[in-house]
């Protein structure tokens, strides 16, 4: 009797491991509105694709828009067609299209990254990032910066600015975050702001950041993808600073770039995938990543201590710390 029971239940556990591992989806795909390459924002999100095809031996597909409104419906059918179990998608500027897909196709699991978009069947999973909290922190950085006249290329006025890629809603609410935290630390802090227009034009970036660094600002943070690649550029040839954006950006251009501002696309979408394959997963939800969860938050390396005293990267983190206590509250952009 006992060997039947054994025989029993070593049946069940491998029923349950086989139904474990054949439920995981073994077709992942990426689509994205803009284009690979810009060591900011998609580049941080294929890092998660790469790691789930790593470590789940999964198959992959990463399709690029390139901006490129025609190929938005193309992108989605081909995802459809290749067969994608779970379609991770940064969905600006065609969300109608990325909700009419999911009412088609309501057995695939549609994940849409940094914004919210929700479709008539209620099955698409969004992933906001609370941006407003990364950039407080950007912000409270460069009114340290402004702030500190022993700094190099720091004058007296306390002004700071931003170059945004282009007018809308995430943007705003990075450069609303970042006026937050400036002054937080200090209420006199003039906030200058440029949109360049484009995501995708370095040089703008730089003719942008040269603008505001001849207006006095003394550091910008870079809210514009591959464009912002030339404010980085820019802070180094002027002397001045800079705080990147949604990848560990620091090491551009040593000495001038203070921090970057992380917005950790590819562990959210790590993490999802990993919610996925456990059964924890609930299609609908909006999942909210802020400094708490470990969704945006500040890089702090060699390369910002290079730049800033111990005292000040200390206050930089308490001050974090204070955001995911809830005992410091950023406002959201509405």
């Amino acid at each position: 009797m006992k060997k039947y029971f054994s025989l029993f239940i070593l049946t069940v556990i491998f029923l349950l491991l086989t139904v474990s591992v054949s439920a995981a989806p073994m077709r992942v795909a990426y689509i994205i509105n803009g284009a690979l390459g810009d060591q900011s924002f998609y580049d941080s999100g294929q890092r998660g694709i790469d790691q789930i095809a790593e470590e789940y031996d999964v198959k992959t597909t990463t399709i690029e828009c390139n901006f490129d409104t025609a190929k938005y419906q193309q992108s989605l059918q081909s995802a459809v067609q290749w067969n994608a179990d779970v379609i991770f998608i940064i969905s600006y500027g065609f969300e109608d299209l990325l909700k009419q897909y999911a009412d088609m196709y309501p057995d695939k699991i549609f994940v849409n990254i940094d914004t919210v978009v929700k479709n008539n069947q209620n099955t698409i999973t969004s992933v906001d990032f609370i941006e407003e909290e990364g950039a407080f922190m950007a912000g409270v950085t460069a009114a340290i910066v402004t702030n500190d006249l022993t700094l190099e290329g720091v004058n007296k006025e306390k002004i700071i600015g931003s170059v945004g890629g282009d007018k809308d809603p995430v943007i705003d609410a990075f450069i609303f975050g970042y006026k937050q935290g400036a002054e937080y630390i200090d209420e006199e802090i003039e906030v200058k702001n440029i949109y360049a227009g484009t995501w995708t034009d370095p040089v703008k970036g730089k003719q942008a950041a040269n603008q505001l660094y001849s207006q006095g600002a003394d550091i910008i943070f870079q809210i514009a993808s591959l464009t912002g690649n030339g404010v980085l550029e820019a802070a180094a040839e002027n002397n001045k600073y800079a705080i990147g954006v949604d990848s560990n950006q620091n090491a551009m251009e040593p000495g001038h770039v203070v921090t970057s501002d992380l917005k950790n696309v590819g562990d959210a979408i790590y993490g999802v995938y990993q919610s996925i394959v456990d059964g924890s997963f609930e299609k609908g939800k909006v999942l909210e990543y802020g400094i708490k969860e470990g969704g945006v938050g500040l890089a702090i390396d060699e390369y910002t201590h290079d730049i800033l005293s111990e005292d000040q990267i200390n206050m930089i983190q308490r001050i974090s710390d204070l955001i995911a206590k809830g005992e410091i509250e950023v406002e959201r952009y509405e």
